[in-house]
């Protein structure tokens, strides 16, 4: 069908409308050229673009990330893919002490507009080293912003306002979601960053997702429905900016809340929503908060033990029950 688009063809045709738009957008990474990317996220490009604008670069996050920031502090507006985010450790220097500093230090004279987008997250059976969900990483240097999708429209979407926005934006873009598929939205499309979705509506329990743990969320609030549970899903969208009003808007209705989070329990984000509805809207509640997290392990390789480590549909319905029985 014509109008359906799924999650790896949005990330390519979200970087090819803003290229289309603004001719100081760029590209560059690891075979993302005539290879058009590993995971086939910037098919079409090279081949509309050139290599002009598609630049093929050597095995080097340092020298991606680095090259990304010039480019940005020079008048373009360059979006860097770094193959498996687990390597955004490679360049970590750049990612959290020089890129996310510019701006500040200079007063607003250097600005540095460019998206890091990644390939992120677990479900695949990609082993320790290339299966991490690693926005808590980024969420602790402030400069940065943190978008997340959960859909094509929104892969489409944010990308459009990644790449329009004057500060740094890393995009994570999640493996477990790329043969998913969606509406594809019209021309011109646009989702703010930091503006939540309400995924679905509830009456019983909110459930605060991001990425992957959105369609998880929303599987398990399909089974609970028959158990007499209403669920209502918030998709964050964005770490940074992070749109606590709609999740304490949905807290305010449902005296419950239960976060769902691909990043271990032990640093990850939800700590941080868990907070800020403690502080903002403790009175609001019938129940303690609680969290369903990825496990404070490496990422097994084999599929069964992978799925004892990252949330999945049982680990969520579990959860909500055990809240919704409090």
């Amino acid at each position: 069908m014509a109008d359906v688009i799924t999650y790896r063809e949005a990330v390519a045709e979200g970087i090819a409308r803003e290229m289309r738009r603004d001719s100081t957008v760029v590209c560059l990474g690891e075979d993302i050229g005539a290879a058009e990317g590993v995971f086939k996220t910037t098919v079409g490009l090279f081949a509309e673009f050139g290599p002009q604008r598609v630049w093929d670069t050597p095995i080097s996050e340092q020298a991606i990330v680095g090259a990304a920031m010039g480019a940005a502090m020079t008048g373009m507006r360059p979006v860097a893919e770094i193959m498996f985010s687990d390597f955004l450790a490679c360049c970590w220097d750049y990612l959290a002490n020089e890129i996310p500093k510019a701006r500040y230090m200079t007063g607003g004279q250097v600005t540095v507009p460019l998206v890091i987008r990644t390939a992120n997250g677990g479900g695949l059976g990609f082993g320790a080293q290339h299966s991490q969900a690693v926005e808590n990483w980024a969420l602790t240097v402030p400069g940065l912003k943190i978008a997340a999708p959960s859909t094509p429209a929104d892969v489409i979407g944010l990308m459009a306002s990644a790449i329009r926005s004057d500060d740094p934006v890393v995009f994570f873009e999640h493996k477990a979601l790329l043969a998913s598929s969606g509406q594809r939205p019209p021309d011109g499309h646009l989702v703010e960053l930091g503006k939540a979705a309400v995924a679905r509506e509830g009456t019983d329990i909110t459930v605060v997702a991001l990425a992957s743990t959105v369609s998880v969320a929303l599987k398990a609030a399909e089974q609970l429905q028959g158990d007499g549970i209403s669920v209502e899903v918030i998709d964050l969208r964005c770490l940074v900016p992070l749109d606590m009003r709609t999740v304490l808007s949905s807290v305010e209705r449902t005296s419950h809340l239960l976060v769902v989070e691909e990043n271990p329990y032990q640093g990850g984000w939800g700590g941080t929503v868990v907070s800020v509805v403690a502080d903002e809207g403790f009175e609001m509640l019938d129940a303690p908060i609680k969290r369903v997290a990825g496990a404070c392990v490496p990422l097994p390789f084999a599929d069964a033990l992978e799925a004892e480590v990252i949330p999945t549909v049982d680990k969520v319905t579990e959860a909500v029950r055990r809240l919704s029985a409090y």
